[in-house]
């Protein structure tokens, strides 16, 4: 059995959209993150980073959403989540999955925990306005992405794993100031796309998250 330890609304919505538009069994195991739960032994056992998520497969054991994600779709290949092996499709796939893990969402981490760069408030305060300016610089590349091939997902014709983990991390620019991913003129509708899918759909309801979704 597949088991997921998630906290709802962050970085493992990606992996839970993946679960479901697999059509895998799975358990899911909410971490109360507020009461401590990121840091019992239990879980640093599991990943001493006391971050989320965790995903347990069988004796595997990852962490680091990025992995989790490539794992699932490695493992059931049938699905079509992410293009052949050797091609350059995949190729691109590495490379948006690696932007995606490594410079987006950790200009949005920066964002979210300016404390853990600056010690005073009105350093604080300047760290997420250089923050914010990053990420909304960051997601003119996913706007030219799309505008680029015209397709209706991030790569192309194929909706793949990328799609999900980018629809997760433009969600977090839904309480910017100003400006946010959905009022791009090709993020948007894309957006739209994503959240109309079944497998999203039953991830929003599951983990009871309320509108704006995006």
């Amino acid at each position: 059995m597949i088991r997921l330890h998630y906290v709802p609304s962050t970085a493992s919505m990606a992996p839970h959209i993946l679960l479901e538009e697999l059509g895998v069994d799975f358990e899911l195991i909410k971490i109360d993150q507020q009461n401590g739960g990121l840091n019992t032994p239990a879980y640093r056992a599991l990943n001493p980073n006391g971050l989320i998520p965790v995903l347990e497969d069988g004796d595997i054991v990852l962490y680091e959403t990025a992995a989790i994600c490539l794992h699932l779709v490695d493992t059931h290949p049938a699905q079509g989540l992410m293009p052949p092996l050797g091609s350059a499709a995949r190729a691109q796939a590495y490379k948006w999955l690696s932007w995606l893990s490594t410079t987006l969402q950790q200009a949005l981490v920066i964002y979210f925990y300016p404390e853990r760069w600056a010690s005073d408030a009105a350093a604080i305060a300047q760290v997420r306005a250089h923050a914010q300016q990053k990420v909304l610089r960051l997601l003119e590349q996913i706007d030219s992405q799309l505008a680029s091939h015209g397709q209706p997902w991030l790569l192309g014709a194929d909706y793949s794993l990328l799609d999900p983990y980018a629809m997760m991390l433009c969600r977090w620019t839904r309480n910017f100031d100003g400006h946010k991913a959905r009022d791009y003129a090709h993020i948007g509708p894309w957006l739209q796309r994503v959240l109309a899918r079944p497998a999203v759909q039953r991830v929003l309801a599951t983990e009871q998250l309320a509108q704006p979704w995006v």
